[in-house]
């Protein structure tokens, strides 16, 4: 079966080093991504010269507006890497900032290659967030600035929708807090107890550091058992309620990922044997509602159906999938899309193929290159085969998703505009910025600070339907051992902001 215009992906590559062992050689964002993108070449048999668009996915310094690179960055992100491997793209893009965005570009360049818009495209992220703060406070600190020139679509933050200065102010200026917020209503949906739950992220995770042990490019290859994994200790603080500091994302990480796309027309070309081609036979890309208008806080429509749909551009069901990686920078993406695909946290197929964000590493928005790297591996080792990538950004708000096989596919669009359409028309009330009288607490959590403060936070809904945001620190016993969810309580809006009482 012949397809000419249908994109393959024909290369992938992956590099890291850890401060302190053989090798490390203190490599820059670009010089990272740039080795991950030769080792993508490597894969493919061919030379850079031939690729025509490069697309990065920026760092954490530079795709966050207040963030300053400490040890200076490229204005030009994609072009540098490209100068590095002397390549001379015609176009060059950044990527807005969010873990959606491998997988994203995966299915936009997908998408591009069918359309005859381009024909070999390069695809790459990396972070250097643990050498740049070994290295921030030293004398002997490296520059990474540069500036290669050259024309560059920059695509902006992406932050509208996700960061609210008004929750902020309310103490939700973190991503732990805010993903507690969405698990602690989860297991108030399912009547399960403190400890129930606390015992089921450490089984759902157990699993991944296993797997994260025996991955070279690991930040943290060590396994753990649940019960060490939930256990506080002095090494594994309380973070967020219901997380310790095992069980969230680790962002202190050197780690490059490269994907290589190309027509199946330019892999004949360029002679890329068949048995590196690589199908996206089915994509979805939807978002979620900003957080106050969500009906459910421990459910995730959007991120459901970009899971489901993506199996139905394929043509496959779940139970088809060999291989996933389902994103894991906390428990509630990996419990909602599991239950979304009706898989078993515990499912002998495993649920990461790479150990995930806490034991693996977060790398920033980068993340999934690494998933999908490792997914192209292993169906081109079990040709027919099936992988899954299932790629989350911001707070659960952004969703892509990809399918995975060497069987040959014309590429399918998916019905992503017209599902976002139906999950945009169900009705949201407007959130009450000054929240003041009766009201139920519908989700919360207690952030643990390093100086051994607690803040309280509440998302609640008063009398009249409109949610809101609050401090709660005057019922941090509640918040600490009874169930706070559903409790009517009364909330106060002050100069300092909602507060309850």
């Amino acid at each position: 079966m012949s397809f000419p215009r249908t994109p393959v992906v024909v290369g992938v590559g992956e590099v890291s080093e850890r401060i302190g062992e053989p090798g490390y050689a203190r490599r820059s964002p670009v010089d990272l991504a740039a080795d991950a993108a030769r080792e993508a070449f490597r894969d493919a048999g061919i030379e850079a010269s031939t690729v025509d668009t490069v697309a990065g996915v920026p760092q954490f310094e530079i795709s966050l507006p207040w963030a300053t690179p400490l040890l200076g960055a490229s204005d030009n992100f994609p072009r540098s890497v490209a100068a590095r491997l002397g390549a001379e793209p015609r176009r060059a893009v950044l990527e807005v900032g969010g873990g959606q965005a491998p997988q994203h570009l995966v299915n936009e360049f997908a998408a591009t290659i069918a359309a005859g818009d381009a024909e070999v495209v390069l695809l790459f992220g990396s972070e250097a967030i643990s050498t740049v703060g070994y290295y921030a406070t030293r004398d002997d600190k490296p520059d990474f600035s540069e500036s290669p020139g050259g024309r560059l679509e920059a695509r902006g933050h992406g932050l509208d929708g996700i960061i609210s200065m008004h929750h902020v102010a309310h103490g939700l200026s973190d991503t732990p807090s805010q993903y507690a917020l969405i698990d602690n209503a989860r297991r108030a949906r399912l009547k399960m107890s403190r400890s129930e739950y606390s015992s089921a992220i450490g089984q759902l995770f157990e699993p991944f550091t296993a797997v994260a042990a025996a991955n070279p490019h690991a930040a943290a290859p060590v396994f753990r058992d649940a019960a060490t994994l939930m256990t506080p200790t002095e090494a594994n603080r309380p973070i967020a309620d219901p997380y310790t500091r095992y069980v969230v994302a680790r962002d202190k990480v050197n780690q490059g990922a490269a994907v290589l796309l190309m027509s199946a027309e330019a892999a004949r070309k360029y002679a890329v044997p068949q048995e590196k081609w690589v199908h996206l036979a089915g994509h979805a890309d939807l978002r979620e509602r900003n957080l106050t208008e969500r009906a459910d806080y421990g459910a995730s429509p959007a991120a459901a159906k970009a899971a489901q749909h993506a199996l139905e551009v394929a043509g496959i069901d779940a139970a088809e999938l060999s291989t996933l990686d389902l994103y894991s920078c906390y428990a509630a993406p990996v419990f909602l899309v599991a239950e979304a695909l009706g898989l078993a946290t515990d499912d002998p197929r495993g649920l990461t193929v790479t150990g995930g964000l806490p034991f693996f590493g977060g790398p920033g928005n980068n993340y999934s290159m690494h998933a999908i790297a490792s997914v192209v591996g292993r169906v081109r080792s079990a040709p027919g085969s099936y992988g899954f990538v299932g790629a989350n950004g911001g707070i659960m708000s952004k969703h892509s998703t990809g399918v995975y096989t060497t069987v040959p596919y014309e590429f399918r669009p998916s019905r992503s505009e017209q599902i976002q359409a139906d999950l945009d028309a169900v009705p949201a009330a407007p959130e009450a910025s000054t929240a003041d009288g009766g009201a139920v607490i519908e989700t919360y959590t207690i952030k643990h600070l390093r100086g051994g403060e607690r803040e309280g936070i509440v998302l609640g809904r008063l009398d009249d339907g409109r949610p809101f945001v609050a401090r709660a620190n005057a019922i941090l016993d509640l918040l600490t051992d009874g169930e706070p969810i559903g409790e009517r309580v009364t909330v106060r809006s002050t100069a300092d902001g909602n507060v309850i009482a």
